[in-house]
């Protein structure tokens, strides 16, 4: 850990003194998770756009980077706020739905510590990864996580896909660890619930 923080504080001393090699490499280094952050609230090609444009920001905006959090929770904070202007600016909205009511067929499959309240049925003697190579499923899932309220999709797509750390998650979206949590909720239900679905009558 110690090297690490050591290597990252080179990195950005570098990146402060405009040396193009630092620049380079922390694109290569960082650009996925800030292009799979932007792509969890815009479509592929606006998120492109606006990793892009972050990282243009970042050769100025570098020298009021303080440290209080790693280089790249900060790199797909900016990321994720530029994500937001852009929707600002498109007319929608960012959803907050960690308040809103759970839809009743999804809340009386699970209890409040969102294990199973109606065990789910057998899924036979297809193994997990046997299920998830199934074409129809994997275009299934994308349909729904893009059918998921943004804050849901940007929790899952951190936390699950790109394994954050919640704290940084936090950080990056601007929300509560309670709200982190129920949100995760919410999205892991959905899309299990979906699978199980799949599973039992082959549609989506």
């Amino acid at each position: 850990m110690e090297q690490a923080a050591t290597e990252e504080q080179q990195l950005v001393g570098r990146l402060r003194q405009r040396d193009a090699s630092a620049y380079h490499e922390a694109v290569q280094r960082f650009s996925g998770s800030m292009l799979a952050t932007a792509r969890s609230m815009l479509d592929p090609a606006t998120a492109e756009d606006v990793v892009q444009e972050t990282w243009v920001a970042v050769i100025d905006a570098i020298d009021g980077f303080e440290g209080r959090s790693a280089l790249k929770t900060w790199l797909c904070t900016i990321t994720a706020n530029r994500a937001r202007n852009r929707l600002r600016k498109s007319n929608r909205e960012t959803l907050t739905d960690f308040q809103s009511p759970l839809d009743p067929s999804l809340e009386r499959r699970f209890n409040e510590g969102g294990s199973w309240a109606q065990p789910t049925r057998p899924w036979g003697s297809e193994s997990a990864d046997e299920l998830l190579s199934n074409e129809a499923l994997k275009e299934c899932l994308d349909k729904h996580f893009e059918a998921l309220p943004e804050t849901q999709r940007s929790v899952l797509m951190m936390r699950e896909i790109q394994q954050m750390e919640a704290d940084d998650v936090c950080r990056i979206l601007g929300l509560s660890s309670a709200n982190l949590r129920v949100s995760l909720h919410r999205a892991r239900q959905k899309l299990f619930t979906m699978i199980e679905g799949f599973r039992e009558t082959g549609e989506c």
